[in-house]
């Protein structure tokens, strides 16, 4: 199914889902659970943080702050399909098309958002997230 906007993020059933697919395993191991995905829409946060808020879950809401270069170096990297080199060109072009909206939603993040420096190496960055999220934010996606 294709999505109208090109943001499978704009379907509703998948907002749903993920936000039963996170409260699922916090249920159950009482352990954070770490999504790594940039939420820009306002009202999709709201959503989803609201759902994982009343089933009880508490929220700690990390972001990147990391410059455009860094961000594309970064997606340039992966093979996202390595047997199919047409369709992980397709799937990186999509993910910068995607970029300035990504970056510029660190302005509509909930106020509690701990912002982590993503010039960091990514090891460097995996070690400062348990301690932050500890230390900080308890709402957010």
């Amino acid at each position: 199914m294709e999505v109208p906007t090109s943001d499978f993020q704009d379907l509703q059933l998948r907002r749903r889902q993920g936000a039963d697919l996170a409260a699922g395993p916090a249920e159950e191991y009482r352990r954070p659970v770490l999504a790594p995905m940039t939420l820009v829409n306002p009202g999709h946060v709201s959503e989803i943080s609201g759902a994982l808020k009343d089933a009880g879950i508490d929220i700690h809401h990390l972001s990147l702050n990391v410059s455009r270069e860094v961000l594309e170096k970064r997606t340039d990297r992966p093979s996202f399909t390595p047997d199919t080199p047409q369709q992980d060109k397709k799937v990186r072009r999509w993910c910068k098309e995607k970029s300035t909206r990504c970056m510029a939603a660190a302005d509509t993040l909930p106020s509690d958002t701990v912002f982590l420096d993503g010039e960091l190496a990514p090891q460097e960055l995996a070690d400062q997230v348990p301690a932050r999220a500890r230390a900080g934010a308890t709402s957010g996606i």
